[in-house]
């Protein structure tokens, strides 16, 4: 098999897996995303491995042992990212991304909000820090 063929899938599967994540607004289709571009680099690094490895006797296949670290690395990253996922669903009810830009610090030291996002006079925050 040419190297073209699996090149051309995996650079298709990364530009699937790109559009996901810049178009994609609910966390979870953001992490799917992710992994669907993982597995683009994997699939890239096993045919170049194979391909390598016809030109050499002697070959340590190591982009099939950088796949296996990058699946690693890649189950540990849905690990966390689903348990954060979680975590945000449980306290403000949506997985939805804009929505979540609430939660940014103010942009300022003298800007405070409340909970429903409106500023603070001088007053209200002397009674929410004493």
């Amino acid at each position: 098999m040419h190297l073209a063929y699996p090149a051309v899938l995996s650079a298709l599967l990364f530009c699937t897996g790109l559009y996901g994540v810049l178009a994609r607004r609910n966390a979870i289709l953001v992490l799917m995303s992710v992994e669907l571009m993982l597995n683009a680099v994997n699939l890239n690094l096993v045919a170049f491995d194979v391909w390598l490895s016809r030109t050499a006797r002697d070959t340590l296949h190591s982009g099939q042992a950088l796949t296996l670290f990058t699946i690693a690395i890649a189950a540990a990253e849905i690990g966390i990212g689903l348990a954060i996922v979680l975590a945000v669903h449980r306290n403000r009810g949506t997985a939805d991304i804009d929505k979540l830009r609430d939660t940014a610090e103010p942009h300022g030291p003298d800007e405070a909000t409340d909970s429903t996002g409106a500023t603070l006079t001088e007053d209200e925050k002397a009674e929410a820090t004493a």
